[in-house]
């Protein structure tokens, strides 16, 4: 991995966390610190790291999910603890246990609810939806229900849901699991095309350190416990 040294706060930065502490109700604590961590627009940023490092929990304080008892959480120029009303239709989420986004009697319904939720005409509801699922390569599922899927499939239908909008940030929590290699590629390809193309910051967890060199243009290794003790893209 190519060492850079800590990068002054710009622009581009569409997250930054710093030095972020949690407690849960168990009496867990991790302990966000070491280097900043910073996604820039238009690039793909990796959490590599152990089960328990704190990839999700960090993911959980981007998205707003949780607040941090210290340290600072930027998300698009907000707090997100504290401003996600303000930039929620901005950002796309696959969680790790997809089956807690699927929610709707069909797949169809379940990509079509954000756009629904931000009151788009109906018109413009089956044009967002329609781009999503043949994104995706997945229109034939439309009238499926969703938990009747595989795992692979689930996974599509949730990042068709999480690109309905046309995100400017999207965040995903281990986003290869249940994916056979050639959906796996073709999930590569689309995420790169996302931010090379279409300008989308994409942030990711994963605990496979084989998938980097594809995944990344930045990479973060997560010690366990928390520390974030690397930094640099994936060469």
């Amino acid at each position: 991995m190519t060492m850079h040294p800590p990068t002054p706060p710009s622009d581009d930065d569409v997250v930054r966390v710093s030095c972020i502490r949690h407690s849960y109700e168990d009496g867990t604590s991790v302990h966000l610190c070491g280097l900043d961590f910073v996604a820039k627009r238009g690039k793909r940023t990796v959490l590599l790291g152990p089960n328990g490092s704190g990839k999700t929990t960090l993911l959980f304080h981007v998205l707003g999910l949780l607040r941090s008892r210290e340290g600072e959480v930027r998300v698009l120029g907000v707090d997100p603890a504290l401003e996600w009303p303000a930039i929620r239709q901005r950002i796309g989420v696959v969680l790790q246990n997809v089956d807690e986004q699927l929610l709707q009697p069909t797949v169809y319904d379940d990509v079509a609810f954000s756009p629904r939720q931000y009151g788009l005409t109906d018109d413009v509801v089956d044009e967002r939806v329609t781009w999503a699922l043949e994104l995706l390569g997945i229109p034939h599922l439309a009238e499926r229900v969703p938990h009747n899927l595989s795992g692979g499939e689930k996974r599509k239908v949730a990042l068709a849901g999480a690109l309905v909008m046309r995100p400017d940030l999207l965040v995903l929590d281990e986003p290869f699991e249940g994916l056979d290699p050639l959906a796996r590629g073709a999930l590569l390809e689309l995420i790169e095309r996302l931010a090379r193309v279409d300008g989308v910051t994409v942030v990711m967890s994963t605990h496979d350190i084989d998938a980097v060199h594809e995944l990344a243009d930045f990479c973060y290794v997560l010690k366990q416990g928390g520390e974030i003790a690397l930094t640099g893209t994936p060469e």
